[in-house]
């Protein structure tokens, strides 16, 4: 009989565990959101930096969008979602960050800030406005132009993640 009620505590109490969190915002990837949100709009984030790269507007709005479609169970739509982002990108410089041993640059960086608005339908306490920056830093042996892209993708996945965590994650 001990055994019996071994293997029955065993199971009872994760089968408990699963119970308790049916239907609650909690996950165990660490995204909060509220059980009614249905849908996510993701606005396309115009570039009005003083310099322009022609693929970020897309590629930063693309990604983002993208981001919510792997990570959560929302459905993105076009406009109008329970959980709304929207903004702009402010921010687009390279600059000299390391000087070498020669008195030259022997590292740059790709900088990049976005303003952006959420808003949570369900729950205005966690609506905000921010300004987000991220940056990546490479070799000036480097041509720019031959690594834009790649920068591009490295900056925006992180400055999409950092987003995400302010708005849904909740530690």
């Amino acid at each position: 009989m001990n055994q019996l009620s071994c293997l029955f505590r065993i199971g009872f109490i994760p089968l408990l565990i699963m119970l308790l969190f049916n239907g609650c915002s909690v996950s165990f990837n660490g995204v909060s959101i509220d059980a009614n949100a249905k849908t996510v709009s993701v606005a396309y984030f115009q570039n009005v930096a003083p310099i322009i790269s022609p693929r970020l507007s897309q590629t930063f709005t693309e990604k983002f969008r993208n981001k919510f479609v792997v990570e959560t169970k929302l459905q993105v739509v076009p406009s109008k979602g329970d959980l709304q982002f929207s903004g702009k990108i402010t921010g687009f410089t390279n600059t000299p960050v390391s000087i070498g041993s020669n008195q030259t640059t022997s590292q740059n960086r790709l900088t990049i800030t976005a303003t952006v608005k959420f808003v949570n339908l369900l729950d205005e306490k966690k609506n905000f406005e921010s300004t987000f920056t991220n940056f990546e830093d490479y070799s000036s042996t480097k041509n720019f132009s031959s690594i834009e892209n790649d920068l591009i993708d490295a900056v925006t996945t992180k400055m999409i993640q950092d987003i995400f965590n302010k708005a849904v994650i909740n530690w």
